[in-house]
């Protein structure tokens, strides 16, 4: 089982969205800001893991297992004990609502997937509505699903989204099998996959195919007066709303408008709109349901043990399509369509096109390189001195990328001696590049590369 000791909290509505509304006029400004600190608060809460194959399921022989609680607008989790598997209605439409978006989110994994709640295991589906006053948010905090009510002029309460309920129930399914890193491209996964799985949700219970579906996440959320239609727009990122106290929606619709921030745990919000709409064209172009074809390719994905932590839009992809041949064959129309949806929006298979436009070419295989590791507390540093064409293949893909990027630069620039941590120093002057960083500083993608790369494994 892989633990994560520093769990993310995962919110529906992204953090450069209620900044703007806290810009804006009282009261919503100042729900906004009360929202964004008990995010902050949230966010960087430290809880125990969970990873693949979590032991933590309540199994439940059949059916759903479900518990709604009310925090009767309070901070305080769990709340009060209102609703249990087989109650009947309450008649409070914030508890009955999350009741029946849990039931309907357990049915399309059950019924199409087959997997038995969010943890494969008969996990019991917890809930509290009426979080907090005012509360702009509704999230997973790992254990339960929390909704607040809105601030009643922008957004309404945040169970009346059934795509928002599936949305967030899918962060626990992602944290049982791939456990995908929260922060960029790997953290712009996870959120698209909640989305894709959320959205599904929607259309399983309403009986639509990809082509009557509107693609929308959040689209019962906005209030009247509001000028928008969602909060984020699978098959037109960057449109779902244009307002003076919203903004404008900030999605890129392909990788020429990638959005490089430390915002937003690297974008993750804003960057999901790119293998969104990945999705939802292959989804509208195969036809049907989109959970009978497209739906099962990222399912099998989600669930391959081979899908890694911290996967960026280009290994996802790969996978895709390499999950597209083995269930309808290399040559189906499926597999076309899911190779089409990728290569519009700019993430290829077998190139660099993941990368950001205005991006450097890709060094020189035979460009020099010079890759060494201080000494640490045993003081015995080690190095190697290799050109870029002797590396293996997929390691001397990912230098040659990773050279002509300015990641190393920039982690150098904010990174700062351990006592008795490895350091890496990188040196390739064909690209005037000589940057020293803490072993803590790196990603873990970064740190595996150079581990591969000194051992020669």
């Amino acid at each position: 089982m892989t633990s994560h000791p520093e769990r993310r909290i995962a919110q529906i509505v992204p953090p450069y969205l209620l900044r703007h509304l806290a810009t804006t006029t009282e009261p919503i400004a100042e729900y906004a800001k009360a929202t964004l600190a008990r995010d902050q608060r949230y966010r960087h809460s430290r809880a125990a893991g969970i990873g693949r194959r979590s032991a933590m399921a309540e199994p439940a022989a059949t059916g759903p297992s479900r518990l709604i609680s009310d925090a009767a607008n309070a901070e305080q989790l769990p709340g009060r004990a209102v609703r249990n598997e087989g109650a009947p209605a309450t008649g409070d439409a914030a508890v009955d609502e999350a009741y029946d978006g849990f039931g309907a989110t357990w049915k399309l994994y059950d019924e199409v997937y087959a997997r038995n709640s969010i943890d494969g295991a008969g996990l019991r589906l917890l809930g509290t509505v009426h979080y907090g006053e005012g509360y702009q948010n509704a999230f997973w905090n790992g254990t339960r699903m929390v909704f607040g009510d809105g601030d009643g002029e922008i957004f309404g309460r945040f169970t009346a989204s059934l795509d928002v309920i599936g949305h967030e129930l899918t962060h626990g399914v992602v944290e049982h099998t791939a456990a995908l890193a929260y922060s960029g491209q790997s953290g712009a996964l996870n959120e698209s996959i909640a989305d894709v799985f959320g959205v599904m949700v929607k259309q399983y219970t309403l009986g639509q195919d990809a082509a009557a579906a509107d693609w929308l996440i959040g689209g019962d959320l906005l209030l009247p007066g509001a000028t928008g239609v969602a909060l984020r727009s699978m098959l037109h990122p960057g449109t779902a709303y244009d307002d003076p106290r919203l903004g404008k929606d900030p999605q890129p619709d392909n990788m020429s408008g990638y959005v490089e921030t430390t915002d937003d745990n690297g974008g993750v919000h804003y960057n999901s709109g790119i293998p969104n709409r990945a999705f939802a064209l292959a989804a509208t172009t195969i036809g049907g349901p989109a959970w009978e074809k497209a739906g099962r390719v990222w399912y099998d994905v989600l669930t391959d043990r081979t899908l890694k932590a911290d996967a960026d839009f280009a290994a996802f992809a790969e996978l895709t399509l390499a999950a597209a041949a083995a269930r309808f064959g290399a040559d189906s129309p499926e597999a076309a369509a899911i190779r089409g949806g990728w290569t519009t929006v700019g993430v290829g298979a077998d190139n660099m096109a993941h990368r950001p436009a205005g991006s450097k070419p890709p060094v020189d295989q035979q460009a020099d390189l010079l890759l060494r590791r201080t000494g640490g507390f045993a003081g015995i540093p080690r190095e190697r001195q290799a050109k870029l064409s002797d590396l293996p293949p997929e390691d001397r893909r990912i230098w040659q990328g990773l050279l002509a990027d300015d990641l190393l630069p920039r982690l150098a620039a904010q990174s700062s001696p351990r006592p008795d941590a490895f350091a890496y120093c990188v040196t390739c002057m064909a690209v005037e590049l000589d940057v020293e960083v803490a072993e803590p500083d790196l990603p873990e993608r970064v740190r595996r590369l150079f581990e591969r790369t000194l051992t020669g494994e």
